[in-house]
């Protein structure tokens, strides 16, 4: 029980700061004026590279948002086990 309260609030706190991150991208993402690649919104979130003297339209929330996404994974990993574990005790 423990395990699946902790593996629980992992999950739940790695998307909310994935959410978040995709959050601030859509709200950041109309006030963009130029940027580079297929999704204005990755671009936002992730940046890019600066080519010369142009200045990069971007939040840089690229770190934030990957480890929200390793929280999210490694927090559905621990609540699989504990899943497939009470179903070993019981059977």
């Amino acid at each position: 029980m423990k395990r699946t309260l902790i593996g629980g609030f992992v999950m739940l706190g790695g998307l909310f700061i994935t959410m978040s991150m995709i959050i601030a991208g859509a709200i950041y993402a109309p006030h963009m004026t130029s940027w580079s690649g297929k999704s204005k919104l990755w671009y936002a979130v992730f940046g890019g590279r600066q080519y010369g003297d142009e200045t990069v339209d971007s939040l840089f929330l690229g770190f934030p948002f990957i480890l929200g996404v390793i929280l999210t994974i490694g927090g559905l990993v621990i609540l699989c086990f504990e899943y497939y574990e009470t179903i070993e005790k019981k059977g």
